[in-house]
């Protein structure tokens, strides 16, 4: 089994910066790609950014995309998510998310594993 533990969520105010991390645990594959998504209530869990193995690779959703920046360290089995300049409309519970192999992954259906979420909080 693989396991996925995310930290770093907390109350922040509008236009601060936190920064999110994820540890990978467990049967993970030798190589797997990762990515976060977000969840804010009463919406779709959404695709916020995703890294290949290599970190060659790296996708961001149009919302976040100048603002956040997603990076991993393999030696740490870790993928992070520095998140700057955060809205109100960035509230919601993170979760990281990941997958076998080398390629990126979008979709969150690509996922066959999930960590239990972290929430984030922008006050106006």
């Amino acid at each position: 089994q693989v396991q996925l533990v995310e930290s770093g969520g907390g109350l922040v105010q509008a236009g601060g910066s936190l920064r999110l991390s994820c540890a990978a645990s467990g049967r993970t594959s030798s190589t797997y790609a990762m990515g976060w998504f977000r969840q804010a209530p009463g919406n779709e869990r959404e695709f916020v950014a995703a890294i290949s193995w290599s970190g060659r690779s790296i996708s961001y959703a149009d919302s976040v995309k100048g603002r956040f920046t997603i990076s991993r360290d393999n030696a740490k089995n870790t993928v992070y998510l520095q998140m700057y300049t955060l809205k109100p409309e960035d509230t919601a519970v993170y979760y990281c998310a990941l997958k076998g192999g080398l390629a990126i992954a979008t979709m969150k259906g690509q996922y066959g594993y999930w960590g239990q979420g972290t929430q984030v909080t922008v006050s106006s």
